[in-house]
C-alpha cells in the first residue's frame, strides 16, 4: 500500500507525519525534533541553509536568509536572499523538499505523494502557490485541506457519536477557526472564519517595538535600524514570548547589542505576562469576534459547542485560553501538541487517500463565497457591480452550483463573465479571481436571452466556470488559477532547476506526478535538444488551456500525456511525432 505523508508548511514551523501501525507518527530530524523552522538561507559560500542554521544565521545575515514565506505566497512577488530574488513558491518548495527527504530517509524509501495543509481563509490563489510549491519539491500534492480540518481529524478519527468542535487555530502568521461536526466517523465543517494576516509574528513584532522603545528612551539609540540588533532581538523576543506562557516574568539579556561612540550597549530588562498580555488583547479580541461570527454563519452557541481544540504555538498563550474559556464557558483542549496535531491530521487524510482503514471520512468547505458581476442592485441604486453568489462561504466540497443571468439588449453579441470571491454586494470590494467572454451569441434573440453559469468546486479549492447560452448550446470553460497561472508556464521549470540545482541533484522537469527524465549527462546530443524542446512546448501548451474551448482544452492535455511519456521512455519516434501534433495546435490557435 502507497504511503501518502502529510505536511504542515507553517509560517513559523513546519513538519511531516507519516500512518504507521495506524497511527500518526511525526519523521524527525537527526537530532530528535519534529519541527523544521520555516526558515531558508544561504550560508557565506551560497550553500543551501534549512531550518535552524538558517534561523541562527538570521541574526548576523539577515539579508541571506528568509522566514515567514507563507504570508507572500498567492502574491505576485519576489524575495531576496544572497541578491537572488525567489517567487515564495520556490521557498516555500525547499521546506517541502526537506521534510520529503527526511521523510523518505526514515521510511527506507522514496516519497512521492502528500497531502498538505493551508489555513482555512487561504484563497484559491494561495492554495494554487501551495500545489505548485509542492510539484517544485517533487511531490504529488493528493489533496490540500484546511489546517482546523486536519487538527479535528486527529482528535475525532474514531469518533462514534456526534460532537461539535470549536477549532481555534492561531500559528505565527494566520488565524482560523472553523466548527466541525462529528459524527459516524464523518468529519463535516459547519463554518470557518480568519485572518491570514494575524499571528504569533505580530505578537513578536509588538513586544520588539516595546522592548526598542524602552532601549531608546534610554541610550538614545533604535535598534530597529540596525539590521543585525533588530534580526537579533526579533529571535530573543519570540524566546520570551514563548517563556510567557509558562512565567509571569522573563529576564531579557543580550549583551553587545549594539555600540555608540566605540562603547558597547547591553540590552537588559525584565518582561512580564501582563505587559505582554496587554500589548496582545487588541489583536485577541479580532480572533474571538471571528469566533462569534463562526457561531453565528453555523447557527449555533456556544452552549452547542461539545469541545474546544487550541491548534498552533501562539494558542498557548494564557490569556487566549481565558478568553475562550470566559466567551464558551468551557476549558480548551491542548492535549495533542498544538504545533504537531495539524501534521498529524494531514497524515490521516493521506491514510484515508491510500485507502488505509482510520475510521475518519472527510467533508470540508469553501471558505469563500464565489460568484459574478452582473447589472443589478447595490445599495438599492442601479448598478453594473452587483455581485451574484453562485457557490456560497461554508458550501461543503466538492460542489457543483449554476444561476441563471440574462443579457441586457436585443441582438447582444457577447457576455463578459468575471468571478469574484468574497462577501460584499459590491464586486469593488472583493477579489477578482478571473475571467472570460462567451462570444458568438445568437444576435436574434430579444433581450433577456438565458445564459447559464455553472461552477464546478473541487477539494482541493479549484474552480472550473463554465457559460452556457441555452438556446444554442454555445459554450465556453475557464479554470481559475489566477495570476499564479503566469509563473506556472513561464516560471515553474526554471524554478524547479534552480530548487535542484540548490540540494545538488537533478529534478525532473516534467510533473513530478509523472516519470522522472534521467539526468541531462546521461543522454545523448539529439535528445537532450528533443527534449528541452518539448518541455518547452508542454509550457506553452499548458499556459493556454484556460483560454482555449473543451474540444481543444482535452485534446491538448492528451498530447501533453503522450509527449510527457515519449520522454520518459526515450522514445525519439513518438517525441517528435507528438511534438509536431502539438505544435500545430499551438501555433493554430495562438493565432486565431
Amino acid at each position: 500500500m502507497e504511503t501518502i505523508i502529510g505536511i504542515d508548511l507553517g509560517t513559523t514551523n513546519s513538519a511531516v507525519c507519516v500512518i504507521r501501525d495506524g497511527k500518526p507518527a511525526m519523521i524527525k530530524d537527526a537530532d530528535g525534533s519534529a519541527i523544521l523552522p520555516s526558515v531558508v538561507g544561504l550560508d557565506s559560500q551560497g550553500r543551501l541553509l534549512v531550518g535552524q542554521p538558517a534561523r541562527n544565521q538570521a541574526i548576523l545575515a539577515p539579508e541571506r536568509t528568509v522566514k515567514s514565506i507563507k504570508r507572500k505566497m498567492g502574491q505576485d512577488t519576489t524575495v531576496t536572499m544572497a541578491d537572488t530574488k525567489y517567487s515564495p513558491q520556490e521557498i516555500s518548495a525547499i521546506f517541502l523538499r526537506t521534510l520529503k527527504d527526511r521523510a523518505a530517509q526514515e521510511l527506507g524509501r522514496p516519497v512521492s505523494k502528500a497531502v498538505i495543509t493551508v489555513p482555512a481563509f487561504f484563497n484559491e490563489t494561495q492554495r494554487e502557490a501551495t500545489r505548485q510549491a509542492g510539484e517544485l519539491a517533487g511531490l504529488e500534492v493528493v489533496r490540500i485541506i484546511n489546517e482546523p480540518t486536519a487538527a479535528s481529524l486527529i482528535y475525532e478519527a474514531k469518533a462514534d457519536h456526534r460532537e461539535r468542535l470549536l477549532v481555534y487555530d492561531l500559528g505565527g502568521g494566520t488565524f482560523d477557526v472553523s466548527i466541525v461536526q462529528v459524527e459516524d466517523g464523518v468529519v463535516e465543517v459547519l463554518s470557518s472564519h480568519g485572518d491570514t494576516h494575524l499571528g504569533g509574528d505580530d505578537f513578536d513584532e509588538l513586544l520588539l517595538n516595546f522592548v526598542c522603545q524602552r532601549f531608546q528612551e534610554q541610550h538614545k539609540l533604535d535598534l530597529r535600524e540596525i539590521p543585525t540588533a533588530r534580526s537579533r532581538l526579533l529571535q530573543a523576543v519570540e524566546e520570551v514570548k514563548k517563556q510567557l506562557s509558562f512565567d509571569a516574568c522573563v529576564e531579557l539579556n543580550e549583551e553587545f547589542i549594539a555600540e555608540r561612540d566605540e562603547t558597547p550597549l547591553h540590552l537588559k530588562m525584565e518582561l512580564y505576562r501582563n505587559e505582554y498580555e496587554e500589548m496582545i488583547e487588541p489583536l485577541l479580541k479580532k480572533t474571538i469576534q471571528c469566533v462569534d461570527d463562526s457561531l453565528q454563519d453555523a447557527r449555533l452557541h456556544a452552549k452547542d459547542i461539545d469541545k474546544i481544540i487550541l491548534v498552533g504555538g501562539s494558542s498557548r498563550t494564557p490569556l487566549v485560553q481565558q478568553m475562550l474559556e470566559s466567551q464558551l464557558s468551557q476549558t480548551p483542549h491542548q492535549e495533542i501538541d498544538p504545533d504537531l496535531c495539524v501534521a498529524m491530521g494531514a497524515a490521516v487524510q493521506g491514510a484515508l487517500i491510500a485507502g488505509q482503514d482510520v475510521g475518519a471520512v472527510l467533508v470540508d468547505i469553501t471558505p469563500h463565497t464565489l460568484g459574478v458581476q452582473c447589472r443589478g442592485y447595490v445599495h438599492n441604486m442601479p448598478s453594473v457591480y452587483q455581485f451574484s453568489p453562485i457557490i456560497h462561504r461554508n458550501t461543503a466540497l466538492p460542489a457543483t452550483r449554476s444561476e441563471l443571468y440574462s443579457t441586457m439588449f436585443r441582438g447582444q453579441p457577447a457576455v463578459e463573465v468575471n468571478v469574484f470571491q468574497g462577501e460584499n454586494v459590491d464586486v469593488r470590494n472583493n477579489q477578482f479571481i478571473g475571467g472570460f467572454v462567451l462570444d458568438g451569441l445568437d444576435e436574434s434573440a430579444d433581450a433577456g436571452n438565458e445564459i447559464l453559469c455553472r461552477f464546478d468546486l473541487n477539494l482541493d479549492g479549484m474552480l472550473i466556470v463554465t457559460a452556457i447560452e441555452r438556446s444554442t448550446g454555445l459554450e465556453k470553460r475557464l479554470t481559475i488559477k489566477n495570476a499564479i497561472t503566469e509563473f506556472r508556464a513561464e516560471g515553474h521549470e526554471e524554478a524547479r532547476a534552480r530548487l535542484a540545482e540548490m540540494f545538488g541533484d537533478r529534478t525532473s522537469p516534467v510533473s513530478a506526478t509523472r516519470h522522472p527524465v534521467p539526468e541531462e549527462s546521461q543522454l545523448p546530443e539529439g535528445e537532450r535538444v528533443a527534449i528541452k524542446e518539448a518541455i518547452q512546448l508542454i509550457a506553452k501548451a499548458t499556459n493556454l488551456l484556460p483560454h482555449v474551448g473543451e474540444e481543444d482544452v482535452q485534446e491538448i492535455q492528451e498530447l501533453i500525456e503522450q509527449l510527457e511519456d515519449a520522454i520518459a521512455n526515450h522514445s525519439l519516434s513518438d517525441l517528435g511525432r507528438y511534438h509536431e501534433r502539438l505544435e500545430d495546435i499551438v501555433f493554430y490557435l495562438q493565432e486565431a
